[in-house]
């Protein structure tokens, strides 16, 4: 990507903070692809990681609604 605007514009639509961002534009400026790319292959895992974590939380969510759901419709909703 030539255009820096676009380059920026498209860290952000990724998810890079400003820090993120100054950082890979500035290993980009200095011609050190390389460690460029490794520092969005970690923003990607730490993407990833925030994501799985969603993940989990709604398992555990929707396990509780299961629960309160089959106790009320026992009689009554029990939370302890």
């Amino acid at each position: 990507m030539e255009d820096n605007g676009v380059l920026r514009q498209s860290l952000a639509d990724a998810g890079c903070d400003a820090s993120l961002t100054e950082r890979f534009v500035s290993l980009a400026e200095q011609g050190r692809a390389k460690e460029g790319l490794a520092l969005l292959a970690r923003h990607r895992r730490n993407l990833l990681e925030r994501c799985h974590e969603a993940e989990r939380n709604i398992d555990c969510l929707d396990y509780l609604v299961y629960q309160l759901e089959k106790n009320a419709k026992r009689g009554g909703i029990s939370y302890g």
